[in-house]
């Protein structure tokens, strides 16, 4: 069982940055692939980006690459997203999960961070 919690989320105007945090639980964090996701008001959520187990491999979603930045530190069991260049388009809720098995399947949720990002 792994528990997830985020932090960091804000406001802040156009062009600004935020880095956001998700602490985990377990014994077994150092062992799984995570992934940020983020899901505004009256739109699906949708992944932003991922990470393998060891930091070796990086992915994020077009909207966000290049502005985006994920990262980790097993010693800490901690997983960031630091934000550039932020846009109102954003604005959103911003949810870690944990990837047990490194297959695009999350199994573990955070209750999630707001970041609203004004123009």
């Amino acid at each position: 069982q792994v528990q997830l919690v985020e932090s960091g989320g804000g406001l802040v105007q156009a062009g600004g940055s935020l880095r956001l945090s998700c602490a985990a639980s377990g014994r077994t964090f150092s062992s799984y692939a995570m992934g940020w996701f983020r899901q505004a008001p009256g739109k699906e959520r949708e992944f932003v980006a991922a990470i393998s187990w060891n930091g070796s491999s990086t992915y994020y979603a077009d909207s966000v690459k290049g502005r985006f930045t994920i990262s980790r530190d097993n010693a800490k069991n901690t997983v960031y997203l630091q934000m550039n260049s932020l846009k109102p388009e954003d604005t959103a809720v911003y949810c870690c999960a944990a990837d047990p098995g490194g297959s695009d399947e999350y199994d573990y949720w955070g209750q999630g961070t707001q970041v609203t990002v004004s123009s």
